[in-house]
């Protein structure tokens, strides 16, 4: 018995032996050098050509918003009814509890804005390599600190 495989092989060599390989270029060119396709007039007609991003925005989606944004609410009106209304001794309670919810709503509304890209006014984009001017920082510091320390008070004088 003859090996099939290797009449096979005999067979495709003598078919390369007579037609050698054909080349697949233009016979004649000027100066080494053709033209391939069209012109861009001719690719374009309609005007310029204009690039187009192909990755998505990074922006917040309605469902990384829904629940931050739910949060806040009943966090700041958790801590808004019992300083308006005085609920009496757990009016102090619920104000405090409000105030942790609404915070809590803050930092993650915070975080997901990073994730996304966006930063803080004054502050640069992460990863540009840019240190933050001090003079922001201590300016969102103490606005913040303000804020912490007007709301206690409001809520210790409920005591």
């Amino acid at each position: 018995m003859s090996d099939p495989g290797l009449s096979d092989d005999r067979l495709s060599e003598d078919r390369l032996s007579e037609d050698p390989l054909a080349d697949d270029g233009p016979d004649d060119t000027v100066g080494g050098v053709t033209a391939d396709g069209p012109a861009p007039e001719e690719m374009y007609p309609s005007g310029p050509e204009v690039e187009v991003e192909l990755r998505p925005q990074r922006r917040l989606r309605i469902w990384q918003l829904a629940p931050i944004v739910g949060l806040a609410a009943v966090g700041s009106l958790m801590f808004a009814f019992p300083l308006a209304f005085d609920f009496g001794d757990s009016g102090a309670v619920i104000a405090m509890l409000g105030l942790l919810i609404c915070s809590c709503a803050a930092g993650w509304g915070m975080m997901a804005a990073r994730r996304v890209g966006y930063t803080w006014p004054g502050l640069p984009p992460r990863g540009s390599g840019r240190r933050p001017d001090w003079r922001v920082v201590l300016g969102y510091v103490l606005l913040v600190a303000v804020v912490v320390v007007l709301a206690v008070w409001r809520v210790a004088r409920l005591r």
